[in-house]
């Protein structure tokens, strides 16, 4: 059974920085792409980033560009956010993301807030 479990959300002014991460197990990790996508108050699910299987290509959305980097360590089954200079507008609930045999799969969320 595939799990993702996220971590490191918290409350944080901006300009702050948090660093979220996502256990994996119940798939073999180190093979599939991964990527986060976030869901703020009252609005739909959006892309953030995403990596490849060996950590080759990274991508990120316009609005993060610059200020987050995704990563992973395949030996630990563990994907990584770091965020800077976060903004007001980060705030949402982060999820990490894989499809596996064809199917989306994500955790249950850790809320980032940004509040001054």
């Amino acid at each position: 059974e595939v799990q993702l479990v996220e971590s490191g959300g918290g409350l944080v002014q901006p300009g702050g920085s948090l660093r979220l991460s996502c256990a994996a197990s119940g798939f073999t990790f180190g093979i599939y792409d991964m990527s986060w996508v976030r869901q703020a108050p009252g609005k739909g699910l959006e892309w953030v980033s995403s990596i490849t299987s060996s950590a080759g290509t990274t991508t990120y959305a316009d609005s993060v560009k610059g200020r987050f980097t995704i990563s992973r360590d395949n030996a630990k089954n563990t994907l990584y956010l770091q965020m800077n200079s976060l903004k007001l507008e980060d705030t949402a609930v982060y999820y990490c993301r894989t499809r596996y045999k064809g199917n989306y799969y994500r955790g249950q969320g850790t809320q980032v807030t940004v509040s001054s």
